[in-house]
């Protein structure tokens, strides 16, 4: 057997051993966070937000979004369609 076999062989057992392992240590994040909220622990954060926090400016800037979504996809089209043009006008051109 070749060193270079033996090495795949052992680094697979070391991973199997791990992932067998009965405690896994936390990731350096998740030690972190529960040292702070240790101390002091979050509030309670809603999935989604209450229905009465919506605003008038948010409505308009979701009608805002909705036009500008509209003339981004008008733009595209109309250059797609320029170019199918200007393709088909160097065909007929051509001899």
């Amino acid at each position: 057997m070749s060193e270079h076999e033996q090495d795949g062989q052992e680094r697979e057992f070391d991973l199997r051993w791990a992932d067998d392992a009965e405690h896994k240590e936390p990731s350096a994040r998740a030690r972190m966070l529960a040292a702070r909220w240790k101390d002091n622990p979050p509030g309670p954060v809603p999935f989604r937000p209450d229905p009465d926090h919506r605003s008038r400016g948010r409505r308009a800037r979701s009608r805002s979004h909705s036009r500008s979504s509209w003339v981004s996809t008008a733009v595209v089209f109309g250059c797609v369609a320029a170019v199918i043009v200007l393709l088909g006008y160097i065909n007929f051109r051509a001899p």
